[in-house]
């Protein structure tokens, strides 16, 4: 199992053993480097602990527990989760600020307490097998444990068709689960449980400050200052952004940042790039088509901030080339071929010697960033009639609201998945279709603004197992890079929270409180520029290149073969790519052929079984 994590974790190993518990661990050294390898033990050695991440505020939290008479084996930030179970048991998760997945065992207990971070920047996959309880960072390690099985969760197809990604605890295999982002759960002589211990929350319809109402939720839950209407936030959002951004500099090794050339990682990196005694190193992805093309933005950052640059170039023929690496690291289908192009960004990082790096993920969900909050701003102007039953029962069942409109009509959407998949599957779709069980939580939604409510679906439904997930994470350490996002930062999230929604969509313009907290950092040029979503070549860019592999993935015996999809149906997508325009993923509309390609290369990567003639059923 550790073998298969080699990749996330290059610098050590480590493994701790007992008669009821085995931990394993891959190290990235980060924080301190010579000493910080895992499993950490308490003072007595009855607990013990491996983490996966970074405890954000553990200097402060340090020094309290030192002067509470707790002793440091480590200069890990980790390691002050051991001390606070010691002091507060579960409740430690209350004062952490963190990217982290870990497992504490407690020995004296007969106790296993894991959590993820509120966000889901860190992955934490688990099943049971034979009574056993067996957990990872990625599946690949849960597959090598001796009697796991493989079989293809077609829920979780459908929520790739659907959604954005995939929506924890769902994974593409049946049975092993994703623990969701602030969720926690406890192994003991009780049994065992999970829930969740944090939430984003939204304030309702008619408080002070939300067309009418009022401010966020701490991270204990409870209600903090009030917001008003008239109140200018951009300055509170950019003093806790350059903050949040100092705190995630810590490390003992060389920190860099992604530049997209659009407003997040141009205010991330100007933030950086201040007061510093060596250049910051900045890293971009470039296309050779103009359509992809950014380079003119980011050389203004370049520029007013002095970083040295590292541009990788990213043309069609290696993203065919580096697609089965990419599946095989996201552990799923993808969506959009601009996981190969992280892929070859994280790559370029790792040989510069540069193995932690800043980005924007997280502020176009908490500002207002994707079009389709201007959407809803000129469907609720021009007034909409509500959703046919049919439809309305579907959101309600998905997203706990009838009305609610979330990316695509899910009724015609069905309609359209049930032509693309093989005819079994397409008659038995209403048994798994994803919309069956709750995606979120729908007391967070009901009563809020829209803007709001999309902001909490985004977190939900594409930010945590998309973009943070397979896009992120996934892509990121597959070249052992450990990636930080600061707009997710606990104190910033709670403050954006505050911001009346009006203010976020000013006269449809999206962003506009960040905006205005970038002006004095970021040039006038980025700030005005329209949202430029990340794309990258799609499916048909893939098929001009008349790669051999990918014309036998897509050939009908192949299709027929793996027996999920339609045969017809995809010889129809086939044609309408080579004749239509090439349009780029990432940010256009779906693109299921590129779907249809990356499942079968899933399927082939990790031995899932078929379903057509020969295979074995479902």
């Amino acid at each position: 199992m550790q073998a298969q994590l080699v990749h996330r974790g290059p610098d050590d190993g480590g493994m701790f053993l007992d008669d009821h518990v085995a931990l394993g661990f891959r190290r990235l050294a980060i924080v301190d480097l010579e000493g910080g390898n895992q499993p950490i033990a308490n003072e007595d050695g009855s607990l013990r602990l491996i983490c996966n991440g970074e405890i954000f505020n553990a200097p402060a939290l340090r020094k309290r527990l030192i002067r509470q008479g707790h002793s440091f084996a480590t200069g890990s930030d980790v390691e002050v989760i051991l001390h606070l179970y010691e002091e507060m048991g579960e409740a430690l998760l209350d004062a952490l600020n963190g990217q982290f997945a870990f497992a504490l065992y407690d020995r004296r207990k007969s106790r296993l307490f894991c959590a993820r971070d509120p966000f889901g920047v860190t992955p934490f996959f688990h099943t049971q097998v034979g009574g056993t309880f067996v957990f990872a960072s990625e599946i690949k390690a849960i597959l090598a444990y001796p009697g796991v099985t493989r079989q293809v969760d077609l829920t979780g197809l459908d929520q790739v068709l659907s959604l954005p990604g995939l929506v924890s605890p769902r994974t593409m295999f049946a049975g092993i689960h994703s623990l969701p982002p602030g969720h926690k759960l406890v192994i003991d002589a009780s049994g065992f449980r999970s829930g969740a211990y944090w939430d984003l929350e939204y304030p309702m319809l008619g408080e002070t400050g939300c067309g009418g109402s009022t401010g966020g939720i701490g991270r204990n839950g409870g209600r903090d200052s009030v917001g008003s209407k008239g109140e200018d936030f951009s300055g509170a959002v950019c003093d806790a952004l350059a903050t949040s951004v100092e705190r995630r500099l810590m490390a003992d090794v060389p920190v860099g940042s992604y530049l997209s050339g659009g407003l997040d990682s141009s205010f991330i990196t100007a933030l950086m790039g201040g007061g510093r005694a060596t250049p910051l190193r900045s890293f971009s992805v470039a296309f050779n088509q103009p359509m992809f093309d950014e380079n003119t933005y980011q050389d203004l950052m370049v520029a007013r901030v002095g970083t040295i640059h590292n541009t990788v170039l990213h043309p069609p023929d290696q993203i065919s080339a580096s697609l089965r690496h990419s599946v095989w690291h996201a552990e799923c289908p993808i969506k959009e071929s601009y996981n190969t192009a992280s892929l070859a960004l994280s790559g370029s990082t790792q040989a510069a010697g540069v193995p932690v790096v800043l980005s924007g993920e997280g502020a176009d969900e908490l500002f207002a960033g994707y079009v389709g909050y201007r959407y809803d701003a000129f469907r609720a102007l021009r007034g909409h009639k509500g959703p046919c039953s049919a439809e309305a029962h579907l959101r309600a069942q998905a997203f706990g609201s009838g009305d609610l409109f979330y990316e695509k009509a899910l009724l015609s959407h069905e309609v359209q998945r049930r032509k693309l998949y093989a005819r079994p599957l397409a008659d038995a779709l209403p048994e798994f279709r994803f919309s069956n069980t709750p995606l979120v939580d729908g007391s967070k939604i009901r009563g809020r603004h829209p803007i709001h409510q999309r902001s909490y679906l985004d977190f939900k439904l594409r930010l945590a197992d998309h973009l943070l997930g397979d896009h992120g994470d996934r892509m990121l350490m597959a070249n052992s890079v450990e990636g930080r996002f600061p707009f997710l930062d606990l104190d910033l999230v709670n403050l954006a929270t505050q911001i009346p929604p009006e203010q976020l969509l000013q006269g449809f313009e999206e962003k506009h409180v960040l905006k205005q907290a970038a002006r004095q950092h970021v040039p006038d040029a980025i700030i005005a520029r329209e949202k430029f979503a990340f794309a990258a070549p799609g499916s048909a860019f893939l098929l001009q290149e008349s790669c051999p592999w990918i014309e036998h993935l897509l050939s009908p015996a192949t299709i027929r073969a793996q027996g999920y999809f339609d045969v017809e149906a995809v010889e129809a997508l086939k044609r309408a790519a080579r004749q239509g325009l090439a349009l780029p993923s990432g940010g256009a509309p779906d693109d299921p052929l590129l779907t249809v390609l990356s499942f079968g290369i899933f399927l082939e990567c990790f031995d899932m079984p078929l379903l057509g003639p020969g295979g074995a059923g479902w």
